[in-house]
């Protein structure tokens, strides 16, 4: 048998065939979730695998279906995995209660884990092997590329509390002060605060690119501040 012979033979729904898919679907999420798992995100190890699985074997019933009784759309149930896998990543997209936004790369990551499911059941090997480097790529070196250019912008989200009102208007003349700008300020809660205490969400805007990290120590040491938080 040579290579186009078995590539075809690959293609075709056997046991050999299905076998394969549905464990390459079980490795390429476990590789996904594997990363995931490492930085404590919702989705890890076997929600990753599970997806996967379950998107294959989608496909593999969808061309299950074309061949045994020679009718349907081999893309229908496909389509339906796309748009139905939203429910579960809108479950991993939380609001805190600093209105901090978290889980949006894992939703993205588990609708791109099963369209990667989709093409392994449909025997696009190759579009699956290289669709998995790539989204795993994205998720982990550039990753920090990402956090390295967010942690130097001249905009700056920050959650602060202040021991009263005053000390608030202080540090807002403050930062007129040493040329800094607030863009949008916003009075939040917190549980922890005495009933004097003010908790606010604010936009800085520097003059120019500084570490983030340098920004917060030096504002966190303006009288009144009792807690600053980057967002």
């Amino acid at each position: 048998m040579n290579w186009k012979e078995f590539y075809a033979y690959m293609g075709d729904l056997n046991m050999v065939s299905t076998f394969v898919r549905l464990a390459l679907a079980m490795v390429c999420g476990g590789i996904l979730g594997i990363e995931r798992g490492k930085k404590n995100r919702p989705a890890g190890f076997r929600t990753y695998m599970l997806v996967c699985v379950g998107a294959t074997l989608v496909m593999l019933t969808n061309q299950y279906i074309c061949k045994v009784y020679g009718t349907g759309d081999p893309a229908r149930l496909g389509a339906q995995v796309i748009s139905g896998i939203g429910f579960l990543g809108a479950g991993t997209i939380i609001v805190t209660g600093k209105n901090r936004v978290k889980g949006l790369t894992t939703a993205a990551g588990l609708w791109a884990d099963a369209c990667m499911g989709l093409a392994i059941g449909i025997g696009f090997y190759s579009g699956a092997v290289i669709g998995c480097t790539m989204i795993l790529l994205v998720m982990s070196v550039l990753h920090r590329i990402d956090d390295r250019v967010s942690a130097n912008t001249k905009v700056l989200d920050l959650y602060m509390e202040f021991h009263k009102m005053s000390d608030l208007g202080v540090f807002m003349s403050w930062i007129k002060e040493h040329g800094m700008k607030i863009s949008e300020i916003e009075m939040s809660k917190s549980n922890h605060m005495e009933e004097s205490g003010v908790a606010v969400l604010l936009t800085v805007k520097l003059e120019k690119r500084r570490p983030h990290t340098e920004i917060i120590e030096l504002l966190s040491q303006v009288e009144g501040v009792q807690y600053i938080e980057g967002l």
